[in-house]
């Protein structure tokens, strides 16, 4: 299954795109877990090719979020 990977980021995505839009701490805590873990999991699954270029462009994304927050 050589697209097993898009499958498990594109639900990892979706997932905590629904745990931001709901309003109960309980779900949206659950929902977001649950991304995150499909999101883990699809990265793993990820041929080495594509996951040294994601997680440059992730690193490269959250580092000025991450400097925010420090300033804070």
């Amino acid at each position: 299954m050589p697209l097993t990977h898009l499958v498990f980021l594109t639900l990892g995505m979706g997932l905590v795109w629904v745990s931001v839009k709901v309003k109960n701490d309980v779900y949206r805590l659950a929902i977001a877990i649950s991304g995150a873990i499909s999101i883990v999991w699809g990265f793993a699954l990820t041929p080495l090719q594509f996951q040294l270029p994601i997680e440059a462009l992730v690193l490269i994304l959250l580092f000025p979020l991450c400097l925010r927050c420090l300033r804070e």
